[in-house]
């Protein structure tokens, strides 16, 4: 896998402080995004172990409150080993520390319900996953006064709480 950018300090993308590794590869291409060069799996740079130990020394801080996932897109096949590898070690290093995925697949239609069961690699992803902002940014939806979003119609879901109960749970903290 390669990434675009690993963001050190980020406070957009995510509840508080966050560390935001931002991978290339999106097979999406959404009207209007606002990364498209990570739409190449071949933009930006090889994520190797060296970046997986540098997002882990930058999440050290107390006042870092997790790790936000962005892209291109971190769900697709190609970018799944990659990711999986850097969510264990965040979980193993600092399990008080939540991960936020932004994803153009839909949670129940397409990550829990095709992905999820094709393939092992995406079931763990997704078991390290506590908020998933998904859904395709749609322009004609572009809403500039909605938190961590870019578009109505995209939807902050609890992980967590949808697994354990077979239903999408929006995000309480919605109305922040």
């Amino acid at each position: 896998m390669n990434y675009a950018d690993i963001k050190q300090y980020d406070v957009a993308n995510g509840v508080g402080v966050r560390v935001s590794l931002f991978v290339s590869g999106c097979t999406h291409a959404c009207e209007g995004c606002f990364n498209k060069e990570a739409w190449d799996f071949n933009y930006g740079k090889p994520f190797t172990e060296k970046e997986i130990d540098d997002i882990i020394e930058y999440m050290k801080p107390s006042y870092v409150a997790g790790l936000s996932l962005l892209g291109g897109e971190p769900m697709e096949p190609q970018n799944q080993e990659a990711v999986l590898q850097l969510l264990r070690r965040v979980h193993e290093t600092y399990p008080e520390k939540n991960v936020w995925m932004y994803s153009g697949y839909l949670f129940d239609r397409d990550i829990m319900g095709r992905m999820c069961k094709e393939s092992e690699i995406s079931k763990e992803i997704m078991s390290y996953i506590d908020i998933l902002v998904d859904g395709e940014f749609i322009l004609a939806r572009k809403n500039l006064k909605i938190n961590f979003r870019g578009s109505d119609n995209q939807r902050i879901i609890d992980v967590k709480k949808s697994i354990e109960t077979g239903e999408v749970v929006h995000w309480e903290g919605e109305k922040v």
